[in-house]
Order: C-alpha cells, then structure tokens, then sequence
C-alpha cells in the first residue's frame, strides 16, 4: 500500500526512484509504540531537504502492528507497509532493504531508542566516503543511558564477534545502520540468517567483501519495553556466530552480489 510524495525537497533526488534515503523499520508486535516513532520519523523527514521513503516491515505480529502502520499511509507520502507473515527481525530486514529504493537505506528499531535527529550523522555530507555506517553505543563521543547488565552482556557478545574477524567494530548490534543502496543490494543479497544475529551477519559480509564500514557515535537511551530477550536471544545469538563462521568457511557468502570496484 502506498501513495506518493513526501512534502521533501527533491535536492537529494538519484536515479533509484528519486529517492535519497529509505528508513526501513521492522516492527513485531509494536502497536503501542509504533505510532509515536512514525510521527517522530515522518515529522523528522518533512524539515528535510532530500527526498525520503519509509518501509515499515511488519513481522508475524500477533497484535495490530500493521494496522497501526497503514492508519499513517493516507497521511504521509511514500509511506509503505509490507507484510512479513514469517518472524525474525533479520528476515524483515532482508526484506525491507531489498525492497527499498533509496540512495541510502537506513535500519531504524520501531523503539527509537536513538534521536531520529541523528540519522544525518549517516549521510553526506556528515559522513562522507563510507559504504556502511553503523550506530555505536562505544565509540568515542557517544551517549549511552543503559542498564549494566544489558552492557555487560553486549560486550562480552562483541567479544565473540572479534572471533569473526570483525575486530574493529566495537558494536555491531546497534539497532541503527546505514547502507549505500549498491552495498544493501550486494550484502542483504548474500545475508542467510534471519534471527537477531544477522547484524554479525550482515557486517561480517560486508568486510569480507572490501566494503568500508565506520562506527558513528550516537545518543542513546535504553528502552525499557525492549524486545530483546537479554538471556535466551544471546545464547541464539551465539550459536548464530558460529553458523556464520561456518557460512563463511563454506564460501556461502562469496560471488552473489556485486563486489565493490578497488
């Protein structure tokens, strides 16, 4: 379901469908905080003065998170609505970013746990030169309101993500990630788990295939009605890691898309 036009300028038009960035937001079960992330988002993208998109991907909700999603589509253009019947976040990503048309494609979790403000920390000309921006909670100059636990947890899982090689990266499970469109196309292509790991997943791709990924730090704030389940996600999570290992041992991730030119 859609209807076209954002109130945008067009300065940010490209030849994708002339639309310069594509916030994709899967959304299981969030029909009580959805609504105010899309008013914050779509109010956000009206000031702007690039063309922009919204995909919101619902994902085997059993309440009503796509009603709530398509009460906004009369409202505001290029707003769209897919219907994911199976779950998994990393499944609606896929799809999300498969789908979208922008220059630049920006995963955003429905519970905004980062300004929308900062999206344009992601992109030029804030962010120049990368093929993959992603949301830190650790680099330096951010601001992380979090519980201890939840810290804790995350840092010994980035530890099992070094294993992977990915050793520079000091938070790849930030909810908050930019890609190129070429780059979307050419990891999300290749990307196979459909859990909550696929953020690994995804990045690991990205590396291995020459793609320049850099850390934005950010502003953010714990969200107490999180989805994530701290204990029985992480263990999934992990054995997650090891199935990406062996993807990659097996060469599943290799000559699908299309490589960056060096």
């Amino acid at each position: 379901m859609e209807t076209s036009g954002l109130s945008n300028a067009s300065s940010g038009a490209n030849p994708l469908g002339g639309v310069f960035l594509s916030i994709i937001i899967p959304a299981h079960n969030e029909e009580h905080r959805l609504g105010g992330t899309l008013e914050a988002v779509l109010a956000f993208l009206a000031a702007q003065p690039y063309t922009a998109e919204v995909l919101v991907v619902e994902n085997g909700s059993a309440d009503r998170t796509a009603e709530v999603a398509e009460s906004f589509v009369p409202r505001f253009g290029r707003l769209r609505v897919i219907r994911e019947v199976r779950r998994g976040k990393g499944l609606a990503v896929r799809r999300g970013m498969l789908e979208a048309r922008g220059e630049f494609r920006f995963l955003c979790d429905a519970d905004l746990s980062m300004p929308i403000e900062q999206v344009n920390r992601f992109l030029p000309p804030a962010m120049e030169g990368a093929d993959v921006a992603i949301g830190s909670r650790e680099a330096e100059g951010s601001e992380v309101v979090d519980s201890f636990v939840r810290r804790w947890i995350g840092r010994a899982f980035n530890l099992f993500v070094r294993m992977l090689g990915l050793t520079r990266l000091r938070d790849t499970q930030c909810g908050f990630k930019c890609f190129r469109a070429a780059v979307a196309q050419d990891v999300f292509g290749c990307q196979r788990l459909d859990g909550m790991a696929f953020d690994a997943e995804v990045l690991y791709i990205a590396q291995r295939r020459g793609w320049r990924i850099v850390e934005v730090p950010i502003t953010w704030r714990i969200d107490t009605d999180s989805r994530v389940r701290l204990f029985q996600d992480s263990l999934g999570m992990g054995k997650d890691l090891l199935a990406i290992r062996w993807n990659g041992w097996r060469g599943y991730y290799d000559g699908r898309g299309q490589a960056p030119a060096r």
